[in-house]
């Protein structure tokens, strides 16, 4: 069993697996874990070979949240220390926000605490029937501070005052229903799921993927304004002239394949 605390595999299609491998501590990341998905994200945004992120965790479970050792070292903790630990989470958790590149969480079991972070922190989301999820922070007399602004955004405000408040642990079914994850499938079918999702997203243009994704940030909840209309217009000019905005448009006037398809 390798000891590496994070595996990082891509595949001659571009697909990058980057696997949490602590799986008898359930994923749970401690600084260490934090700095790696960090430089790896970080990396990947900027590598061209690689189209997609599928972000999963070894063992039964996806990811437990914080590391109980590393919790034990904030007690002891200054003010300005934990600042600067809190920091590192929400650095972390922006760089798999921001990638170029879509990722895809693959929750096969439970998510707790910083795990659920994780899941909302990705584009999308599949849960397998073994999934579970609990913001559990409020038990330990903590707040979960550092991934509420993607919790949030997943789940909205008003589910957040349910769940940041009572720490219940909720199932597939409801994490579905809320919209933290955008599919759930039975055991025989997940990996099938997965695959059929990366299928989807290797059809699509990889730089107008990335814009897309950049283009939701730029407009949710702005009010829409003149120049929000000139911000908007001016991305779908720049792309339309782009290289890839010309071999799409070109492909389908043509009634071929774009050349990120044929490879």
């Amino acid at each position: 069993m390798s000891t590496e605390t994070l595996l990082v595999e891509t595949d001659g299609r571009g697909v990058c697996r980057v696997t949490m491998n602590r799986a008898d501590l359930h994923n749970a990341f401690d600084d260490v874990l934090i700095a790696r998905l960090t430089d790896t994200f970080t990396a990947l945004s900027a590598d061209p070979a690689v189209r997609v992120v599928v972000l999963q965790g070894a063992g039964k479970s996806f990811s437990a949240g914080a590391d109980l050792n590393w919790m034990k070292r904030m007690v002891a903790y200054s003010r300005d220390e934990n600042f600067a630990d809190a920091l590192g989470l929400a650095r972390m958790l922006h760089a798999i926000h921001a990638c170029a590149k879509p990722v895809i969480a693959r929750v096969h079991g439970p998510a707790f605490g910083g795990g659920v972070g994780l899941v909302a922190a990705c584009d999308i989301a599949i849960a397998g029937p073994r999934a579970s999820f609990c913001l559990s922070e409020v038990k330990l007399g903590l707040i979960p501070a550092a991934i509420s602004p993607y919790v949030v955004q997943a789940l909205g405000a008003r589910a957040c005052r349910r769940y940041f408040q009572t720490a219940e642990r909720f199932d597939a079914q409801e994490a579905h229903r809320l919209g933290l994850v955008h599919d759930i499938t039975d055991e025989e079918s997940f990996d099938g799921a997965v695959d059929a999702m990366i299928t989807t997203l290797l059809a699509n243009g990889p730089r107008a993927m990335a814009a897309a994704k950049s283009l939701i940030d730029a407009v949710t909840d702005q009010p829409i304004t003149d120049a929000l209309l000139q911000e908007t217009a001016g991305r779908i000019a720049d792309i339309r002239v782009s290289d890839e905005g010309q071999e799409g448009l070109g492909a389908f006037l043509e009634k071929r394949k774009a050349a990120w398809v044929e490879g």
